[in-house]
């Protein structure tokens, strides 16, 4: 039998393909060392646990090499396979995990940090407590790895509320001692909120960190360039992908009681949000774009609704060269890198640079006359009709909700009246 290597091109583009039906199959065989033409053994970069030049961890989001293989054919099925579950009985010490919950539900970022929590429990029997403010929409907090829960409600932790979250967060750490406090380090507050509770306990933090243990964190320093290796504190703020979100197991989230907390008049008032303009919002920064492809044939609807949305507008680069958007709004490898929380895709079939320039949004929605086209498959939700229809009801939905939040205030203000 000959010794000559052969290589199989068709495989080999599809494990480079994500959006390829057969690419998880062949990825899971291929999570072993890989062989080039020349019988060279190969780093594989997409290999889940691959650390890259910039310290960055390959993380497997998809949760389809964790488990054994029932959960794994559970999941090529559609079917999410059943987690054990993890008890704290009585918990030894707590790690104090504060999250941004932007729009109250938990992040990918706040995932992260419940993750590295849970890796900071090694000798003793810890919980893991999440600390959170205001309303929290999210029904999943007991698979992403909560085993404690302190949710503090009220007007007080409403916007912008440094002063009344800071004196939560002394009391709780006075009431319980936790091991560790982590925080995201994000533009959402929880780097701002670290900072001030550090400074009232008299704690030095660590800040920018993306590797821990309980013995030293590995902090970025000089815009990334270099690597600050420390003790580890109490208080931490951590990098995205710091660590691998809880994915095999499901948690109690039991509450922790707390006493009454004595607020006082914050010098800091929240006054609400200033209406903007969403066009003038950067796409960089947007956090919900409606973007528009090659399916949409009435641009007065298209920019009408997202007016009516509030939201920035994006488009293709098929879009952009036809015309009908300015360069400057279009997204994808060869436009603008998006992050937006929500990004409504209307009538683009998915280009690879465009797939490229989204890889980073939270929640995608595909509006498509074609099932089979790469946006479909990549959307979290898609709605498999016309373009014009489905703005059309967008818009009359809009306009049905702010005449009833109008009613409800023009009742309001007839009841203080009286």
């Amino acid at each position: 039998m000959s010794d000559i290597i052969r290589r199989d091109p068709r495989a080999e583009w599809i494990v480079r393909n994500r959006l390829h039906p057969l690419h998880l199959s062949l990825m899971e065989a291929k999570q072993g060392d890989v062989r080039g033409p020349s019988g060279v053994l190969r780093k594989a970069p997409h290999k889940v646990g691959f650390v890259g030049p910039n310290g960055i961890k390959r993380i497997d989001r998809a949760n389809f090499f964790a488990g054994d293989s029932a959960a794994k054919n559970s999941l090529l099925k559609g079917r999410v396979a059943e987690r054990p579950l993890h008890r704290v009985e009585h918990a030894d010490f707590y790690i104090m995990v504060v999250a941004d919950l932007v729009g109250g539900r938990l992040t990918r970022h706040d995932k992260d940090c419940l993750g590295l929590a849970h890796q900071l429990i090694v000798k003793r029997l810890g919980a893991v407590v999440l600390v959170c403010f205001g309303e929290c929409k999210d029904s999943q907090l007991a698979l992403a790895g909560v085993d404690r829960l302190i949710h503090l409600e009220g007007a007080v932790y409403e916007g912008f509320s440094p002063e009344a979250r800071l004196l939560a967060l002394e009391q709780i750490d006075a009431s319980y001692r936790p091991e560790h406090w982590l925080f995201p380090d994000s533009v959402h507050g929880g780097a701002d909120l670290a900072c001030r509770l550090s400074a009232r306990l008299g704690e030095r933090l660590a800040a920018h960190v993306w590797q821990v243990n309980a013995e030293r964190a590995v902090c970025r320093g000089a815009s990334a360039s270099v690597d600050i290796v420390r003790t580890t504190p109490r208080i931490l703020t951590l990098l995205e992908e710091c660590a691998e979100g809880i994915d095999e197991t499901q948690h109690q989230v039991l509450p922790l009681t707390m006493s009454a907390i004595a607020h006082q008049t914050p010098r800091l008032k929240d006054q609400g949000q200033i209406a903007v303009d969403a066009n003038a919002v950067p796409l960089a920064e947007a956090e919900f774009i409606v973007s528009a492809g090659n399916g949409i044939h009435n641009w007065a609807q298209f920019h009408a609704t997202a007016t009516a949305l509030g939201a920035t507008e994006g488009a293709s680069r098929v879009a952009v060269d036809d015309g009908f958007m300015p360069r400057s709004r279009q997204v994808g490898a060869s436009g603008t890198w998006v992050t937006a929380r929500v990004y409504l895709a209307v009538g683009i079939s998915g280009a690879i640079q465009h797939m490229q320039g989204i890889g980073q949004c939270d929640k995608v929605i595909a509006i498509n006359t074609d099932v089979g086209c790469d946006m479909v498959k990549r959307a979290d939700l898609a709605v498999i009709a016309d373009s014009d229809a489905v703005l059309t009801a967008l818009a009359r939905l809009v306009e049905l909700h702010q005449a009833a939040k109008n009613t409800k205030q023009s009742r309001g203000e007839i009841i203080n009246a009286a």
